[in-house]
């Protein structure tokens, strides 16, 4: 289905493509808009991740409470299952092309670039085989040819192309050694959440020591470790309140905390709510 301006706000054009016969890499909707001052998207959650690209002026992201502030050639994206909300600026608004993705190759090289929703924002730039200019053009070729699925699932093989130039995994510099660090102790966490973790095990996973890794996350994210594994915790346990009939104290436990007291204590520290009354309000 191909739209225009004319049959809805938000949108020059959009085409909803669905191509996901690859679990690899899949390309489902893409559209691009010039937008007016102040114009703004959110909040919302999409189930699937979008990559927007900024082809001139300028605007502001926000996800979960840090605000971002994006110009003109640098892409933000925005995760499946987070809330996000973006603004066009008053003076200089943005215009946009955006790429709903999805597939276990593009979140895989995205974040092995250092992209996800804890850093939405990268900028484009040229390094090896990869310029600003390609990117630009791949944009444009899918846009082109946006209703034969292979080569649009071949461009988006050369975007990942593009950010695997960036990939952490690959740059030996002091930076970038500490940002794997970093990286390092989010994946763990991400998978390691539900246990009882502490700073010395993450520490001990990383091969550092505790204070000196505390002090690189602290520099990076700008939270500590066990805030942000506290606030991990509390956005699954929330995702988990609003979608299942679980028992509270059940929920506490799969996300980490032994007794529902403290989870409880967290939880409105965080979210404003007991879980029980979130959970309500939800409904």
């Amino acid at each position: 289905m191909i739209r225009n301006k004319s049959e809805g706000i938000g949108f020059d054009f959009c085409a909803f493509v669905d191509f996901d016969s690859s679990s690899d890499v899949r390309l489902y909707e893409i559209g691009d808009y010039v937008c007016e001052p102040e114009y703004s998207y959110g909040p919302i959650i999409r189930p699937r991740g979008i990559i927007h690209l900024v082809t001139s002026g300028r605007g502001k992201l926000t996800i979960d409470n840090t605000t971002y502030n994006v110009h003109k050639d640098q892409i933000f994206f925005i995760p499946a299952g987070v809330s996000a909300y973006y603004i066009a600026d008053k003076e200089d608004p943005w215009a946009y092309k955006w790429l709903h993705i999805g597939g276990s190759r593009v979140i895989e090289v995205l974040k092995d670039a250092g992209i996800d929703e804890y850093n939405p924002v990268f900028t484009l730039c040229d390094r090896g085989n990869s310029t600003k200019e390609n990117f630009y053009n791949i944009f444009n070729d899918i846009f082109a040819n946006f209703t034969r699925e292979f080569i649009c699932i071949s461009k988006l093989y050369e975007l990942l192309d593009y950010f695997s130039e960036f990939s952490l995994k690959d740059d030996e510099s002091s930076e970038s050694l500490q940002l794997q660090y970093v990286h390092t102790v989010i994946k763990y966490i991400h998978l390691k959440y539900s246990e009882q973790l502490r700073v010395e095990d993450i520490s001990r996973a990383c091969g550092l020591n505790r204070s000196y890794l505390s002090r690189l996350f602290h520099d990076a994210t700008g939270s500590t470790i066990q805030d942000f594994l506290m606030t991990y915790r509390i956005k699954e346990a929330a995702n988990m309140l609003r979608n299942s009939d679980s028992t509270v104290s059940y929920i506490a436990f799969a996300v980490g905390y032994s007794d529902i007291y403290t989870f409880s204590k967290a939880f409105k520290k965080k979210m404003g709510l007991t879980p029980t009354a979130y959970r309500e309000n939800a409904g």
